[in-house]
C-alpha cells in the first residue's frame, strides 16, 4: 500500500472517531433529562414553585408521582393554568407515575380535583 493510501485511510478514520466522539457528547440532548414532579415529594400541593431555578429543554421529561386516587395531571393551556380549569380536550394523566415529555416553549399542568390547583397543586415550566 503506497504512503498516500496509507495517509487517506488514515484520515477517514480520524474523522471517523471525531463524528462519533461528537455524536457521544450530544446524545443527551436526543434523550433529555429527566426531572421528578416536586422532588422526593412528588406531584401535591404547593408544587407551583418547583420548576423555579431549573433549565428546561423541549425533549425534557418530567415524571409526576402521586396518588391516583387522589390526585391527577392535566396538560392545558395558559387559561386553564391561571384560572385552575380544564379546557375542553385538555389531556388528563392519572396512572399514578405519568412521563410528560416538554415541547418547545411554555407547558402549564394542574390537577383539576376541586380546590387542588388553587392550593399550588400546579406547574408552569418554559422549555426552551
Amino acid at each position: 500500500m503506497s504512503s498516500e493510501r496509507r495517509g487517506s485511510a488514515g484520515r477517514a478514520m480520524v474523522f471517523i472517531m471525531v463524528v462519533l466522539v461528537y455524536l457521544l457528547i450530544h446524545s443527551n440532548r436526543v434523550h433529555g433529562a429527566t426531572y421528578t414532579v416536586g422532588g422526593s415529594a412528588g406531584w401535591t400541593f404547593n408544587t407551583v414553585s418547583w420548576p423555579k431555578g431549573k433549565n428546561f429543554k423541549a425533549g425534557d421529561v418530567l415524571a409526576f408521582n402521586y396518588d391516583s386516587t387522589s390526585h391527577n395531571v392535566v396538560a392545558v393551556n395558559k387559561g386553564g393554568y391561571s384560572g385552575c380549569t380544564t379546557p375542553a380536550g385538555a389531556k388528563v394523566y392519572q396512572s399514578g407515575n405519568d412521563k410528560i415529555k416538554l415541547v418547545k416553549g411554555q407547558n402549564f399542568f394542574i390537577c383539576n380535583y376541586a380546590g387542588h390547583c388553587e392550593s399550588g397543586m400546579k406547574i408552569a415550566v418554559n422549555a426552551v
